[in-house]
């Protein structure tokens, strides 16, 4: 029999199941497992706050589409990296987070940061609403099954996080060896659930047979890496695309039956094509408040009088928000392939939709022709439409973009063409702001050949800064767009337009605007950096960060205007009832 300690097998199981990168930070209870990983081909990725790591791990692994994994200590680490974890659940990203915790023979005593005030040894608990499952490891005999299991439910079924807590004397106990070689036998390649011959036929010939069809799609095809299935089946008879925020990029936005996102943040036009269609087949998504504005019939989604077919992973997501009156539970790639096997047999030659495709580009030609003002103007500060037309035409179509939460979300979502599946990273669940700084790391490791650009508000990117400190360090050459408005500008737009004030929402000091200096602190970090003064300076300095090939900041005075909204959010209802009210400028 053969012993070596659990920190070490820990490293050895991770080398085995091709893990690059952990995403951490230290603390006492989780040392073994670094030392264990100084001579391991396992990267770890040394950040400032745990949240930076939950953040770029789910970067990582939208990216890399494999399970990303989250080493933390206990107590305020855990905590730290709460906000970044829930962040993924909500967004369906495999995730394995291991936490140290307190000595399993202390259990009671309050030994030190343990979170214990009113239950003894359960700092797993803390995330049990958000991970699929957490875990405290009793015994270290019990650990290899425990973590195996761990990367099985992180990626099967419907994906998200999970959490095992490890009590740090359990890291350093020898157990047999056998006990890992035996679990390292398990396939997790699983056969994925698809759908009968039969009920694709059901569902082709409802697609056919309906006069105004749409497929809806979400994140869901992205996790399911199944963007050339569903580009293969538009194409072949001919029906239109509308997405959700997390759907963005599905299909091209050049795509001649590609409508746009829906909701609140969605145009009339693809509103009124979804709420109009007879049919819709819905592709992996939750139909989430802000894609279904808040699910007023009258706005983007009149279902039941619209049929729903809606295909989803995960059971729990169909009939939730609409009532479905074809519901199967299916893997979207698996699906996807066979209906387009069935499709292909029934119609042989296809169908075209000429007369879709006509609406289309007459509604882009106008979309677009009325921010084209906009994009070319050379006020200051900046037009967003300006920053945003700036930043698509500086970059390559397979460049990856991530954003954080504002204009430069909900304006992407809207304005930005994306041509590749997977190129917009967004935090679309939970809306977390600081997302995109840190998410930009985890995106350019798993993809090191392509441009990586984080567009996020200052309000933002203030929140971990730090970031920076990783990029350095580490030498991740990403490049953070800072849309500067000196506040939280979308808040700032609500507050003012139901309550006349921006109270507690814009940065100032002695009444007058203020924001740091982020070029300067940049520096700081060993960052290059540009602090853009005029508007025709904006596109070659992102040129300039774009050649150099190292970590940049740019660092943009943005006119604080509100994203154009067509759709509907309850809280204007809360807010101001019986009024046309949405947001103002500031």
């Amino acid at each position: 029999m053969t012993k070596k300690y659990v920190s070490e097998q820990l490293v050895d199981y991770l080398e085995y199941n091709n893990v690059e990168n952990i995403f951490g930070l230290c603390g006492h209870t989780n040392i073994a497992v670094l030392a264990a990983l100084e001579n391991s081909s396992v990267n770890f990725i040394d950040v400032r706050h745990e949240q930076i790591a939950a953040h770029a791990a789910d970067g990582y692994a939208r990216v890399k589409k494999e399970t990303s994994v989250v080493l933390s200590h206990l107590g305020p680490g855990l905590t730290n990296a709460a906000t970044g974890v829930a962040n993924a659940s909500l967004d369906s990203i495999p995730m394995v987070v291991i936490a140290g915790d307190v000595p399993s023979h202390y259990y009671g005593k309050h030994p030190h940061q343990e979170v214990n005030l009113h239950a003894d040894a359960s700092q797993y608990e803390i995330y049990k609403p958000f991970v699929k499952r957490a875990w405290r490891v009793d015994r270290p005999d019990l650990f290899p099954e425990i973590i195996d299991k761990a990367f099985s439910l992180a990626q099967s079924g419907r994906p998200g996080p999970v959490l095992v807590s490890v009590p740090m004397d359990i890291f350093s106990t020898e157990i047999d060896t056998e006990l890992f070689d035996r679990v390292k036998q398990n396939n997790k390649n699983l056969t994925k659930p698809s759908i009968s011959d039969a009920k694709a036929r059901q569902v082709i010939e409802r697609l056919l047979d309906a006069e105004n069809p749409v497929f809806y799609v979400g994140g869901g095809i992205m996790l399911a890496d199944a963007a050339d299935e569903l580009r293969e089946l538009v194409d072949h008879l001919g029906i239109p695309v509308a997405y959700s925020l997390m759907g963005k990029g599905a299909v091209s936005d050049e795509h001649p039956l590609t409508l746009g996102m829906t909701g609140f943040w969605g145009t009339k036009f693809i509103n009124d094509t979804c709420r109009d269609a007879d049919l819709i087949l819905a592709l992996g998504t939750r139909f989430s408040e802000a894609d279904s504005s808040s699910w007023y019939p009258e706005y983007t989604f009149n279902i039941p009088e619209t049929k729903l077919i809606h295909i989803d992973i995960d059971s729990k997501e169909l009939g939730r928000n609409y009532p479905v009156d074809l519901g199967i539970v299916a893997d979207i790639k698996e699906a996807l392939t066979e209906l387009t096997r069935v499709a292909k047999e029934m119609v042989p030659k296809g169908r075209k939709n000429n007369k879709m495709e006509e609406a289309i580009a007459s509604y882009r030609e106008e979309f677009f022709g009325k921010i084209q003002k906009n994009q070319k103007s050379d006020a200051f500060p900046l037009r967003p439409e300006r920053i945003l037309g700036d930043v698509r035409a500086a970059l390559p179509e397979d460049a990856y973009i991530t954003t954080d939460v504002g204009w430069n979300k909900n304006g992407v979502g809207q304005q930005f063409p994306a041509y590749k599946a997977g190129t917009i990273l967004t935090p679309g669940g939970y809306a977390t702001m600081g997302f995109g700084s840190s998410a930009a790391l985890g995106a350019k490791l798993a993809d090191p050949g392509r441009i990586v650009v984080s567009m996020i508000g200052d309000g933002g990117f203030g929140q971990n800064p730090s970031v920076m400190a990783t990029a350095v360090s580490e030498n991740i050459p990403v490049i953070w767009v800072v849309m500067n408005n000196s506040s939280y500008g979308t808040i700032a737009g609500l507050e003012k337009s139901h309550f006349d004030t921006t109270y507690g929402t814009v940065f100032q000091r002695d009444g007058k605007s203020y924001s740091p200096d982020f070029a300067q602190i940049a520096k700081g970090y060993g960052v290059d950096s540009v602090k853009i003064t005029k508007a025709e300076e904006f596109k070659p300095a992102l040129e300039e960060a774009i050649q150099s090939n190292k970590p940049f900041l740019l660092d943009v005075s943005m006119l604080n205007e509100p994203v154009p909204t067509d759709g509907h959010w309850n809280i204007m209802d809360i807010y101001s009832p019986g009024k046309n009210v949405t947001h103002s400028s500031v």
